[in-house]
């Protein structure tokens, strides 16, 4: 049986393993499909990571972290984890293939995947021009123009990492203000082939057989409609909350979460259920930044301890 299950392998995940392994325990287990690092291993910037001088990429930043991790003796199981349940003290974690496993506690840090913004033709044309990683995509539009949905920091992040590959960059956001901050803004009212298209909404993603070719939007005071042209259309419009592995066979959740599927934590990442922890973007009033989902693991990983002493 297992003291500690850490569902999911990003910063949360990983920092859990280090400080529990660290702190005494010895069958610490993370399951997560992919190689650990998270989905900020698909970020074309990082500058804000305390301690770390140079901008560098989410996979640059995260590179190191599962090796000092496992020097501790925390295992890293490549498998889908279905579903959390607990009977008694004791959890049951319940796997892809139909197996299951045995823990003392559990840390549910699944994170967060990006949100479909549900216009005309994103799903039509998702991988024939529409994007939710300017990382990974970005480089097909070389010396092309393309448009980025959104206006959070994420949007912003990489519209600028676009324009330093693309020819124009349209950046559309439905409100008068960028909800990103102001440095990130700042940054990006210093390129010159980036155009704000601001107050207006996403009416239609266009195209043909071989992929998109504009996107069409709504000026929110006149109404008029005008055509973006561009091959390429980065949707970052927010986040879905992974939670699918806390749902029971009855349909509720093993514990308390908020309407949006945020799980509801103390300032222990304790959850409402005993012994069941949860971190990063995954908790309620996540700020969704490395440094932080790492600080929630290091509490939920001495918080297991603490729990099973």
């Amino acid at each position: 049986m297992l003291d500690f299950a850490i569902i999911g392998g990003g910063p949360a995940g990983l920092t859990a393993g280090l400080y529990a392994t660290r702190g005494g325990l010895n069958n610490v287990t993370m399951f997560e499909m992919g190689m650990p690092g998270g989905q900020i291993t698909q970020s074309s910037e990082i500058e804000n990571y305390p301690g770390q001088l140079e901008v560098v990429t989410g996979m640059e930043l995260m590179d190191k972290w599962p090796e000092q991790c496992k020097r501790f003796g925390l295992k890293h199981e490549m498998a889908e984890v279905k579903q959390v349940t607990k009977s008694g003290e004791i959890f049951t974690i319940t796997l892809g293939d139909g197996t299951s496993q045995e823990a003392k506690s559990v840390l549910i840090a699944t994170g967060s995947v990006p949100k479909p913004a549900g216009i005309k033709g994103e799903r039509e044309f998702f991988g024939k021009g529409v994007s939710t990683c300017a990382t990974c995509d970005g480089f097909f539009y070389k010396g092309k123009d393309v448009v980025v949905l959104g206006g959070g920091d994420t949007a912003v992040e990489e519209a600028i990492f676009l324009a330093n590959i693309c020819k124009t960059v349209y950046v559309v956001h439905r409100r008068d203000e960028f909800k990103a901050s102001p440095h990130e803004v700042e940054k990006l009212d210093k390129f010159d082939n980036i155009v704000k298209v601001m107050n207006h909404t996403t009416e239609e993603i266009i195209g043909d057989a071989m992929g998109v070719t504009g996107v069409i939007v709504k000026d929110k005071t006149t109404g008029e409609l005008k055509t973006l042209d561009g091959l390429g259309c980065f949707v970052f419009v927010g986040r879905n909350i992974l939670n699918d592995t806390l749902k029971q066979e009855d349909g509720s959740f093993l514990c308390d979460t908020n309407e949006a599927g945020e799980v509801i934590v103390n300032l222990k990442m304790e959850t409402s259920v005993p012994g069941l922890f949860a971190g990063g973007d995954i908790r309620i009033d996540a700020p969704k930044q490395v440094v932080c989902a790492a600080g929630d693991g290091a509490v939920a990983g001495i918080g297991a301890i603490s729990y099973l002493q």
